[in-house]
């Protein structure tokens, strides 16, 4: 049972999801993570709009082991809020719940966006502020300055 849990985790699914899965409680792989038999090191999610360099940021952060990357460009976003309000509070929900479960999150993001992830994840969130809100524009990221976060993160 352990090796499936962390097999499955390992593949980037929530605890919810492998709960579901396995039709265990989730409390029970949460149990099992916090006494360190199945997660082992920090584990790391970026966030990030509008930004310019979106499939650089993507393939550093997945090469460097970011298990979850959400980046948009200033038109994805436009693209993502423009659908049903329910559906975007719904899969915002769903976001935050799986970012809640992560040991870092590099918000990349306006002064007010960063300072409000920072509140709901509870001081969880390393932010790399773009500029102040409202920021219209995609805005390149320094992939190097990412790096060095991760890295220094996993010491």
């Amino acid at each position: 049972m352990i090796e499936k849990i962390l097999n499955l985790r390992s593949q980037g699914l929530s605890q919810t999801e492998v709960a579901r899965e396995l039709e265990v409680e989730r409390t029970f792989i949460s149990r099992l993570e916090s006494l360190g038999e199945v997660h082992k090191g920090g584990r790391i999610a970026i966030v990030g709009f509008p930004i310019a360099n979106v499939e650089e940021i993507r393939e550093m952060a997945l090469n460097e082991g970011v298990e979850f990357v959400l980046l948009m460009s200033e038109k994805e976003r436009w693209s993502f809020i423009k659908r049903d309000g329910l559906d975007i509070f719904n899969q915002i929900m769903e976001i935050l719940i799986r970012l809640k479960e992560y040991d870092l999150v590099i918000f990349l993001g306006s002064d007010m966006r960063i300072d409000l992830a920072d509140t709901l994840l509870e001081g969880k969130v390393v932010g790399i502020e773009l500029g102040t809100s409202p920021i219209t524009e995609d805005k390149y990221i320094d992939p190097s300055i990412l790096k060095n976060i991760i890295k220094n993160f996993r010491k």
